[in-house]
């Protein structure tokens, strides 16, 4: 186990230095950086551990489905599906430029290995729970995955969808709360305090996980864990760092969106270089 967490945690960094290049050097100009570092270990647990998916056949039907809610934080599914091998990394400077594959926002039957068109906040668990009652339905083991962010889930959208799985107890659905705690115009306390969220996901009738969305061993127990809860759907609250992985970005909610500098760059790689090595000598 402690090799495979390795392998995921150096995954992790990765895509992170992919999403980074984006944001140095895309045709497609300011990506969102803060929301897309936030979920990284989150995504790369999904994609190299937990999901059943083929890159060489992104439209199996058995394959399990993520749906990324938060779709302005198209770079890290966008640099997961590349690094997975669903088309090449080079792809990933074409981002948000015109006639490119990856678009700003994720669009289904554009990018391989999308599931789901996203962008307009609040759409993704509603679709989420129309492919989980159609797997039901068709009596395939596929399972769904959900990724939210915190400021998202105030759209009453949301918990409309919530309170239909609950009540239909879509126990192949799993929505994760990327929970950094901002939202595009500030911090999330300060324009719509989400407490007690564990509460409210429990009302509408869910089992609730929480979990540290940055340590790659508590990601897969508790991801593991949510595939075993039978009758209900499992929503898992992942509390994170907004930017985590890069000093100058963490917590810095100025760049939600933003494109780096050459200076800021240089100091991103090192970063992400150090960490790697930490993770080799079983520092991290």
């Amino acid at each position: 186990m402690e090799n495979e967490l390795k392998r995921l945690k150096k995954i992790a960094i990765q895509i992170r230095r992919d999403i980074i290049e984006t944001a140095s050097f895309g045709k497609g100009g300011a990506i969102h950086v803060g929301p897309a570092l936030s979920s990284a270990d989150i995504v790369t647990a999904l994609y190299f551990k937990i999901m059943h998916v083929d890159p060489s056949n992104p439209n199996w039907e058995d394959r399990d489905r993520f749906i990324l809610s938060k779709g302005h934080a198209y770079a890290v599914l966008y640099s997961a599906l590349a690094e997975k091998g669903f088309f090449p990394r080079e792809e990933l400077m074409t981002a948000r430029a015109l006639n490119s594959r990856l678009q700003g926002h994720p669009v289904l039957g554009k990018t391989p290995g999308v599931d789901m068109v996203s962008g307009s906040l609040g759409n993704g668990l509603s679709c989420g729970v129309g492919i989980a009652t159609a797997l039901k339905m068709q009596c395939r083991h596929a399972r769904v995955y959900v990724m939210l962010g915190d400021g998202e889930i105030q759209e009453g959208m949301v918990w409309e969808a919530a309170m239909y799985a609950g009540n239909h107890g879509l126990d192949n659905l799993t929505a994760i709360v990327d929970y950094n705690h901002f939202q595009s115009c500030g911090a999330e306390n300060e324009i719509m305090p989400l407490y007690p969220l564990a509460d409210k996901w429990r009302a509408f009738g869910w089992q609730v996980m929480e979990m540290n969305g940055h340590d790659m061993a508590d990601i897969v127990r508790g991801l593991s864990m949510a595939k075993e809860f039978a009758g209900r759907p499992v929503c898992v609250i992942a509390h994170t760092v907004k930017g985590k992985g890069i000093s100058f970005i963490e917590h810095n909610n100025k760049w939600h969106v933003g494109r780096c500098t050459m200076d800021q760059h240089t100091q991103a790689m090192k970063e992400l270089d150090e960490q790697e090595t930490a993770v080799e000598a079983g520092l991290m």
